[in-house]
C-alpha cells in the first residue's frame, strides 16, 4: 500500500501546477495520469506555442471573461492567483514569451518550455510522477494516518488523505479526453451541469451551406453575437469560412454561449456605413455592385454576396435605392441557425462540469470532505485566449493552498 499526503489524478495544465505548488508546500504528492503523453492540451495549444494567459483578466468581474451557471465563483482563486503571479513563474523559468493581441500571451519558442517548466517545479517539490497509470476505483475510507480515500491503480493501490480530480473534460477525445471526473462526482452524489463542446466551429445543414462552401479558408474581421437583450452576447474577432461552416475566434467565442436552436447574426462589415456608401457610389461610379463591395470584403464573399440576388449583379448605378438598401441591411445583420458543431474533436473546450455550488470557491474542496475538483472539470469555462489556462493554474493554486492549511 503507497500512501500519500495528497493524489492528483490529471497531469494536465492544473493538475502539474497543483501537484509542484503542493509539493513545494510540503505535502507529499503522488500525480497519475492514465495517457502515454504528458499535457497534450498544452502541447497543442496556441498552434503549438502556448497561450498561457490573459493580461487582460479582470479577478473582480469574472463573468466578463467566463461562463458557467455561477460565473462569479472563480473570483476568489483568480484574484489570489492572477495573470502577474503566472508571468512572474514563467520570467523565473527563462522563458521569452510576446503579446498577440487582446492581452494573449504566447511562447516565444515552443508550448514544450511550459511543460518543462510545470514538470521542473514537480521536480522542485518532490512529487511521485505515475505515468501512464490509470485510477480503476476510487473509494473513501477510514485508515490510520488519516487517510481518506483509497484508490485502486495500475501500479496497486494508494491510501492519501486528499484526492485531487484534474482530470479536464470531454473536449479533444483523441488526446486522452474521458468522462472520468465526472463519473467520481456523480459516485459521491455530486451534481454536474451537463456538458457541452464549447470554443467549436459552428456547423450547418449542407444544403443550406452549400453557396458559401465555395468561400472555404476565406478570413474577414465581423461582429458576431447571439442571445437577446440583457442574454445578448457580441464578439470583434475574425471570422473563418470553412466546408462545413463557420469557425476562426469570433465563431469559437461566440459558440460558448449559442444554444441549440437559436441564431447567431453577423456584422460582416462592422464600423461601415454601407448603405450610406452605396449611395455615394451610385452617384459617381459605373462599377459592379460586387466591386464596390469588394472595397470592404475579400473579393471572393463581395462576388459570392452579390450572386445571391439578381439586383445587386448590375452597376451600383444602376441598382435601386431599395436594393442597395436591403444589401447593406443583410451584410450588417446576417442572421444564420447552425444545425450543430464540429463536438468534442474539434471543441478547445468543455463548458459544464462539476457544479461549483458542491464545490469551495476558496479551495476547490468540495462537500465531499478531502475531495477536489480544478480545472476544466469544474463549471467554469472561459473565453478564447489564455483564460482557461489561468483558471487551471489559479484553482489549482487555490487547492494546493487549501490542502497545505488542512494539515493535521
Amino acid at each position: 500500500m503507497h500512501s500519500f499526503d495528497v493524489m492528483i489524478v490529471g497531469a494536465g495544465a492544473a493538475g502539474l501546477f497543483c501537484a509542484g505548488v503542493a509539493g513545494q508546500l510540503g505535502l507529499k504528492v503522488l500525480l497519475v495520469d492514465h495517457g502515454e503523453k504528458i499535457a497534450e492540451k498544452i502541447r497543442i495549444s496556441g498552434g503549438g506555442r502556448c497561450n498561457f494567459t490573459n493580461r487582460d483578466l479582470d479577478p473582480r468581474a469574472p463573468h466578463r471573461h467566463y461562463l458557467g451557471e455561477n460565473p462569479n465563483f472563480c473570483r476568489s482563486a483568480l484574484s489570489r492567483y492572477t495573470p502577474s503571479d503566472f508571468v512572474a513563474l514563467v520570467r523565473r523559468h527563462g522563458i521569452p514569451f510576446h503579446e498577440k493581441h487582446k492581452g494573449q500571451l504566447f511562447g516565444d519558442r515552443s508550448a514544450e518550455d511550459f511543460i518543462r517548466m510545470l514538470l521542473d517545479e514537480c521536480g522542485a517539490g518532490g512529487v511521485t510522477h505515475w505515468q501512464p497509470c490509470a485510477v480503476k476505483e476510487v473509494r473513501g475510507v477510514e485508515a490510520p494516518g488519516n487517510a481518506r480515500y483509497e484508490l485502486a491503480t495500475d501500479r496497486g493501490p494508494v491510501q492519501a488523505r486528499h484526492v485531487v480530480i484534474a482530470t479536464g473534460g470531454l473536449s479533444i477525445p483523441k488526446i486522452g479526453a474521458t468522462d472520468f471526473g465526472y463519473r467520481i462526482a456523480r459516485q459521491f452524489g455530486l451534481p454536474i451541469v451537463p456538458p457541452r463542446p464549447a470554443l467549436v466551429p459552428l456547423t450547418f445543414a449542407s444544403a443550406d451551406w452549400a453557396p458559401c462552401a465555395q468561400l472555404a479558408g476565406l478570413s474577414l474581421p465581423v461582429a458576431i453575437a447571439t442571445g437577446e437583450k440583457k442574454n445578448r452576447t457580441e464578439f470583434h474577432e475574425d471570422l473563418l469560412f470553412t466546408h462545413r461552416g463557420l469557425s476562426g475566434p469570433a465563431v469559437l467565442q461566440i459558440s460558448s454561449y449559442w444554444r441549440e436552436g437559436e441564431p447567431i447574426r453577423i456584422d460582416l462589415v462592422p464600423g461601415v456605413d454601407v448603405a450610406a456608401q452605396l449611395r455615394r457610389a451610385k452617384a459617381t461610379s459605373r462599377k459592379l455592385v460586387a466591386n464596390e463591395l469588394a472595397a470592404w470584403l475579400p473579393s471572393r464573399l463581395a462576388d459570392a454576396w452579390s450572386a445571391q440576388d439578381p439586383a445587386w449583379q448590375r452597376p451600383v448605378a444602376e441598382t435601386s435605392d431599395k436594393a442597395l438598401a436591403a444589401l447593406a441591411e443583410r451584410l450588417a445583420r446576417w442572421t444564420l441557425v447552425p444545425d450543430g458543431t464540429e463536438g468534442y474533436r474539434k471543441a478547445e473546450v468543455t463548458a459544464g462540469g462539476v457544479d461549483t455550488r458542491s464545490l469551495s470557491s476558496q479551495t476547490m474542496e468540495s462537500t465531499q470532505p478531502g475531495l477536489y475538483f480544478i480545472g476544466e472539470v469544474v463549471d467554469v469555462t472561459g473565453w478564447l485566449g489564455g483564460y482557461n489556462f489561468q483558471w487551471a493554474w489559479a484553482s489549482g493554486w487555490a487547492c494546493a493552498h487549501a490542502m497545505a492549511a488542512a494539515r493535521p
